[in-house]
């Protein structure tokens, strides 16, 4: 069975097909236009894009013929009177993540920033998940590098459709069981050396969340001060990382599809230094639950 790979880039979107042992390069598509977020719908077989134009801000499109031909969706939009604070109107600056949810079919959500979380069924209207955003410990989020929260990090539970986990920047992760309508931090043990309160509960910073596919109640976080897990669904997280580095500072973070006590990530030094050379070429691994780490290529060590 062939297999698929979506690459955003700042020039276009790429996509690598795998048949058999080859890959190949397949058609590019919005050519010279930065792709944000690029995914693939398996219960509609559509393909969703999020571009960032400089001059006409974000745009959202979707392909129903395998990226043949594509065709623009509104994008999430507040609703009138929306603020992210006083003075200060909400407007979409950036999609960060789209998601399809695996329980029903033809539903995708789209993660923004300001920090607000977006829904539709049958590619739209996309509708603010009002829940999260009126949750009273919204005006403690801010932006980590960028002017505002962000939330790039959408993670259904495969056995519960009501239970839905998002990462945000600055803010930390927030879980829903009622399907978006209440929302609670689920930051213990999260530590954010930036802070005035480094333990505290709202304000940390994930800067990617995922799930182990075998065990739903290991999640794993590359976050702007280590690598955490927790093994309880997040109410618990422990720093897996290494204090004096390499694995702390990062953005990526992968688990395996069947372990997992396996996991990978690609260390950075510090937002300033996050495309240096050593950094682009070093990928670390663990197979213990971040017992111990090993660099898998020429790099850091």
């Amino acid at each position: 069975m062939a297999e698929r790979v979506l690459i955003g880039s700042r020039k276009g979107l790429i996509t690598l097909r795998k048949d058999g042992s080859r890959w190949a390069a397949g058609p590019a598509s919005h050519l010279g236009l930065p792709v944000s977020y690029a995914m693939h719908d398996p219960s509609t077989g559509a393909l969703w894009a999020a571009l960032d134009h400089g001059h006409w801000g974000t745009k959202l499109q979707r392909s129903d013929d395998d990226g043949e031909t594509w065709r623009e969706v509104p994008a999430p939009s507040y609703p009138e009177g929306s603020v992210v604070s006083e003075g200060k109107p909400a407007t979409t600056d950036y999609l960060w993540v789209i998601a399809a949810d695996p329980h029903r079919p033809g539903r995708v959500y789209i993660g923004t920033e300001p920090g607000g979380l977006f829904v539709a069924d049958e590619g739209g209207p996309f509708e603010l998940v009002e829940g999260l955003w009126n949750h009273p410990t919204r005006t403690q989020w801010f932006g980590g590098g960028r002017d505002g929260a962000a939330i790039h990090s959408i993670v259904f539970d495969p056995r519960d459709d009501a239970r839905i986990l998002v990462g945000i920047s600055c803010g930390g992760m927030y879980e829903t069981t009622d399907g978006g309508a209440t929302w609670a931090p689920r930051n213990k043990g999260l530590f954010a050396d930036f802070l005035p309160n480094p333990a505290a509960e709202v304000g940390q910073d994930p800067h990617l969340i995922v799930m182990s596919p075998t065990e739903p109640d290991v999640l794993w976080q590359q976050n702007h001060c280590g690598v955490y897990r927790s093994v309880d669904g997040g109410a618990n997280w422990t720093d897996v990382g290494q204090k004096d580095g390499p694995v702390k500072f990062g953005f990526a973070v992968a688990v395996d599809d069947t372990d997992p006590e396996t996991a990978w990530v690609v260390p950075a030094i510090n937002d300033e230094c996050r495309t240096t050379l050593d950094a682009a070429l070093c990928v670390c691994r663990t197979s213990d639950g971040g017992k111990t780490w090993q660099s898998l290529t020429r790099g850091l060590p």
